[in-house]
């Protein structure tokens, strides 16, 4: 069967059985836009083809697995199963000021392996499909819409590395902005990588008006290049030149993903690097604080003084900071903790 998601099979279907657009305009507003549930949404169509279209077309591509929500937070932490079984997770983000925030995932696994994070433990990888990440858009729409909130923000921070999988990816970003599909507005979609430098160039120059953000974490070859082992294909010099070229094609800041470790990247030195491979470049830089997993039990997080003198440098050299509170974290639904404990599913790629 195929997904609802998938625009030119729906008009096909519409051209070969000569129905009026409008019905099937209707059907898909409702399912990606009002994120209204299927059995609503076929009602918009003529009676009589009701059936043909059910017949033709999937409800949904992945199977809600299990729901945890955050005792502590406005968290809401996913897991999917897809039709091979596979485990994935997103996560529902709300926030006191009431926005509401989606974090999707982009693969099973992750080959970036970076040593902070559950997902490149997982041992597969496996790209999701575009109609595969917009499920996850539509599934935890309806929880959102069910609450009577609106989903603000949409990041591509979960599971996998996005510009691992560029071209679901940038089919995802297609039917996300398309009028016809889910029409989110391309800055209120985040991308975030861990650093591919062509294809952080390819994404500003397709969809100029979708904000990136980079895993940073260091600007120490020998340190970023133990804590995120693509540094030993990407260096530091070659990253920067990329998000020179982003800026100036994108004509905005890009987001600096920095998380604080204890004694490995937030020392003086380190403050004082990362201000100088900064300074010429548009940035807005986000810290992070260390969420622990069970994998990694030789990092810890920044104490909180350190945290607040790291940032109170950041902002005396006229760089934009923000502190980011992590939600999720007693659900392990937060930065780097998707996919541990009994929701692992160690399989061979």
């Amino acid at each position: 069967m195929t997904s609802i998601i998938a625009q030119d099979a729906i008009d096909a279907w519409r051209r070969e059985r000569q129905l009026d657009p409008e019905p099937l305009r209707r059907l898909r507003a409702s399912v990606l836009r009002k994120f209204e549930g299927w059995e609503r949404a076929v009602e918009h169509l003529p009676p009589e083809h009701r059936e043909d279209f059910r017949r033709q077309f999937a409800a949904r591509s992945l199977t809600l697995a299990d729901r945890r929500d955050s005792g502590r937070d406005g968290a809401t932490k996913l897991l999917f199963r897809t039709t091979a079984d596979l485990p994935l997770e997103s996560v529902i983000l709300r926030v006191a000021s009431g926005r509401t925030s989606l974090c999707v995932s982009s693969q099973v696994g992750c080959a970036a392996r970076c040593d902070f994070c559950a997902t490149g433990r997982m041992n597969v990888v496996k790209n999701l499909s575009a109609e595969e990440i917009l499920e996850q858009v539509v599934q935890a729409g309806q929880i959102i819409a069910a609450e009577g909130r609106r989903l603000r923000n949409l990041v591509f921070m979960g599971m996998g590395e996005p510009l691992h999988n560029e071209t679901e990816l940038h089919r995802a970003l297609a039917a996300l902005v398309d009028r016809r599909a889910f029409n989110l507005h391309p800055a209120r979609i985040m991308i975030s990588t861990v650093g591919i430098p062509a294809g952080m160039i390819r994404l500003a120059e397709a969809w100029p008006g979708v904000r990136l953000a980079l895993s940073l974490h260091s600007v120490r070859p020998e340190v970023r290049q133990t804590l995120m082992p693509i540094s030993l294909r990407h260096g530091l010099d070659e990253l920067h030149g990329a998000m020179r070229e982003v800026t100036r094609l994108q004509q905005r800041e890009i987001m600096i993903e920095y998380l604080l470790l204890d004694g490995v990247n937030d020392t003086d030195d380190d403050l004082r690097l990362l201000i100088e491979y900064l300074c010429d470049i548009d940035v807005h830089v986000n810290l992070i604080p260390y969420n622990p997993i069970d994998d990694a039990p030789h990092l810890a997080g920044s104490p909180p003084e350190r945290c607040l003198h790291f940032a109170a440098g950041l902002k005396a050299a006229g760089l934009r900071v923000t502190t980011r509170y992590s939600l999720g974290s007693d659900v392990a639904a937060a930065c780097g903790q998707l996919v541990r404990g009994n929701q692992r599913r160690r399989v061979t790629a």
